[in-house]
């Protein structure tokens, strides 16, 4: 597990570290995603998530959900270009799931890559991941993980 300035990130999984998104190749060639607990902390509570639906493609960079919670609304952006094969319907109903477990319960998409082979690169592997992410929440002018709790 990595930790930057109090907010864990497993080594498992791959991340966008612009967009504070994470990534988890399936056995089925679909991929997991949700957002870090960077941008949770980031974020407070979420009050809302609005997911695209079950079938619908989404392009590179583009929204593939929208968060919203007591500080922030904003857009998920997914890295690639994808079909949403699935939506975790427990996140709709509880949103503030993703505060305490981003990387567990709080998951957001499954969704089914265009050309994975051809993106996976250009994410970071978890273990790659503490000098970029300390970087960008020095950028973003974020203390940290711990700092939120507090």
């Amino acid at each position: 597990m990595t930790t930057v300035r109090g907010c864990e990130m497993p080594d498992d999984l791959l991340y966008d570290v612009e967009n504070n998104v994470w990534y988890k190749e399936n056995d089925d060639g679909t991929v997991t995603l949700g957002m870090t607990a960077v941008a949770a902390a980031m974020a407070g509570t979420m009050v809302a998530f609005t997911p695209k639906r079950v079938g619908r493609k989404v392009r590179a960079g583009k929204s593939c959900a929208t968060i919203e919670s007591g500080k922030w609304v904003g857009p998920a952006k997914i890295a690639f270009a994808a079909e949403v094969v699935e939506v975790n319907t427990e996140l709709q109903e509880k949103p503030a799931l993703a505060s305490g477990d981003s990387y567990g319960v709080g998951w957001m998409l499954r969704v089914q890559p265009e050309d994975w082979a051809s993106v996976k690169g250009d994410l970071l592997l978890g273990s790659d991941i503490a000098g970029p992410y300390e970087a960008k929440m020095a950028e973003d002018d974020f203390a940290g993980c711990g700092e939120l709790a507090a």
